[in-house]
């Protein structure tokens, strides 16, 4: 993509096997945005043979970084940098440090990678959150003796890993003994020391929900709030169904936000876009915080969001990063009170008032065959899209060792009710095929 004279440059931190490339592509051609592509590779990506591109190492942040700023010395300025996906987050950061253009310190950006140092930054600052430990090292003796220490129900996870991979709940020491084989083995398909990457919390009953927000110099301005109307019980934590706008009443979701806006102050992100994850408890406490990730809901469920007159998700992040005016001019719901959630309008839809989407999930382990089911599921009521994002033939994992979905349920109507009705209904027309062979 060659820009104008003037145009507002934009540094994508673009891993090569995400979902969000095209949104972003399309989101910076919307803002009038030159792009340059740092990515794993050289080459176009998305048939896009316009956009400039930069070959950098993920696995090497500090390195990428160095290469980004170095190319970038002969060229125009940029005006920020924004990072589509976990995986290049902290290159993006130590990016846009040495180019001298907004960012979240690396160190906060780190934070959110690693959920013991994420557990560690809330405690400080008495932020709401599960009681947890890190048996070091995380034998599973260590294990059993860190879940009878906090009290059963546990969740044993991997502090390295996101997506629900490796996260189990565990009831008795028994459970607790064989998760932590379980999961010492996951984390060492990664290349990483089990010893050193396993953590410990209580488990947090009741409903979970996700808000997506973004920062600018601190200030955090909310755009979403997300139910998950599937319970998240375990023994894995497979999540399905997203519904917006949440069913929660105003006063629960107002503390909710303002949890997550004091996570994001004691992690110290203080810029881009935000996605959190919290439990409102059943005795109706305070919001648990359970998850921070600077970045946007994650793969193809962005879709299921736009705001005022069709603007995605992926141009307020740009516009947002850009420091113009794209998050400020968004129609506040409810009237007066700039800290509540921002109306949503479904993707697609002129008539509709609530949204949802369903990742749809992998039953079982084996060879992915494909999917049938798909004219039907379509065609009922409420669906707006299917998107199918894995090949047949390609061998897949269930949770807890996998971490992936088979693709995303788009859906749209009057009320979130009637969301999550279309979702269930749609996917019940669906038949996976899995040879475990």
């Amino acid at each position: 993509m060659s820009g104008d004279v003037g145009a507002p440059r934009v540094l994508l931190v673009l891993p090569s096997t995400t979902y969000r490339a095209a949104a972003y592509l399309d989101a910076a051609r919307s803002l009038g945005a030159e792009v340059v592509i740092a990515t794993e590779r050289d080459g176009a990506i998305l048939g896009d043979p316009g956009a400039n591109h930069l070959a950098v190492d993920f696995d090497d942040p500090g390195e990428a970084a160095r290469k980004i700023a170095t190319w970038a010395a002969g060229q125009p300025r940029f005006d920020a940098v924004a990072a589509v996906d976990d995986r290049g987050v902290l290159v993006a950061s130590l990016a846009a440090q040495a180019l001298g253009v907004a960012h979240n310190l690396p160190a906060a950006v780190a934070a959110t990678t690693d959920k013991l140092a994420m557990r560690e930054a809330l405690a400080r600052r008495g932020v709401p959150q599960p009681v947890f430990r890190r048996p070091l090292p995380g034998s599973p003796a260590n294990v059993v003796e860190a879940c009878r220490a906090l009290g059963f129900p546990c969740v044993v996870k991997p502090t390295n890993l996101s997506g629900s991979r490796g996260v189990i709940r565990v009831d008795d020491a028994r459970a607790a003994k064989d998760a932590a084989r379980r999961v010492r083995a996951i984390v060492a398909e990664t290349g990483c020391d089990p010893d050193s990457q396993i953590l410990v919390e209580r488990f947090v009953p009741g409903r979970e929900i996700a808000v997506e927000a973004v920062l600018r110099h601190g200030n955090l301005q909310v755009l979403a709030v997300f139910d998950k109307p599937d319970p998240l019980d375990g023994p894995y934590f497979e999540e399905t169904i997203y519904v917006t706008p949440s069913r929660l009443d105003l006063t629960t979701q107002d503390a909710a936000t303002e949890t997550l806006a004091a996570a994001v102050a004691a992690v110290g992100l203080t810029d881009g876009p935000v996605h959190g994850e919290l439990r409102v408890e059943a005795d109706q406490g305070a919001p648990v915080v359970i998850e921070i990730a600077c970045r946007t809901i994650g793969g193809m469920c962005s879709r299921a969001l736009s705001f005022g007159d069709g603007v995605t998700l992926e141009q307020v992040v740009l516009a947002n990063a850009l420091g113009g005016g794209g998050v400020e001019s968004l129609p506040a719901a409810g009237g007066e009170g700039g800290g509540g959630p921002h109306a949503v309008r479904p993707a697609g839809t002129a008539r509709s008032s609530a949204s949802g989407v369903m990742m749809l999930p992998i039953p079982s382990s084996g060879t992915f065959t494909g999917l049938k089911g798909r004219k039907e599921a379509l065609a009922t009521p409420g669906i707006t899209g299917l998107e199918v994002t894995l090949p047949a033939g390609r061998r897949v994992r269930s949770l807890p060792e996998g971490g992936t979905y088979l693709g995303f349920l788009f859906a749209a109507g009057r009320d979130p009710a009637s969301v999550e009705r279309a979702l269930r209904v749609a996917h019940g027309r669906l038949d996976v095929g899995i040879d475990p062979g």
